[in-house]
């Protein structure tokens, strides 16, 4: 059985990925946007994509203080586990309806559905092993 460990890993990698996203839609987010979308984007735009990044941003920062309490606490996974159950669907149905397509897009469609079915179940995993205790 997977240990505390592996939640730990989990929760970093996403808060890193989520962190250099962030980090980039707030410094260059004509170059995110086009990345992901394939699409220029006007200043208002830029301004929009900046607030999201430091959205971003925020929610990596409180998901890498909370990291080390993932299997005692879950907060910063069910922080996680809800940005990645919307942000997946969302993305794929970009992908799918509609002419926002860049180079990135699947890549991020893929990584994230991946993320949903690990944050899923480190927290199914962990309510069980709670449940099997008592």
């Amino acid at each position: 059985m997977l240990g505390t460990n592996w939640r730990v890993q989990l929760l970093s990698v996403a808060v890193v990925v989520e962190w250099v996203t962030g980090l980039g839609l707030i410094i260059v987010p004509r170059v995110v946007v086009w990345l992901l979308f394939g699409a220029d984007i006007d200043s208002t735009a830029v301004a929009l994509a900046r607030v999201a990044g430091i959205a971003l941003f925020s929610l990596s920062l409180g998901c890498w203080m909370g990291r080390r309490e993932a299997g005692a606490k879950t907060p910063s996974l069910v922080a996680m586990l809800t940005y990645n159950i919307l942000v997946a669907p969302y993305l794929l149905y970009l992908g799918i309806g509609s002419e926002l397509v860049g180079i990135l897009l699947w890549p991020a469609v893929v990584v994230h559905a991946a993320f949903t079915l690990l944050f899923a179940y480190s927290l199914v995993s962990r309510n069980e092993r709670q449940t099997n205790k008592t």
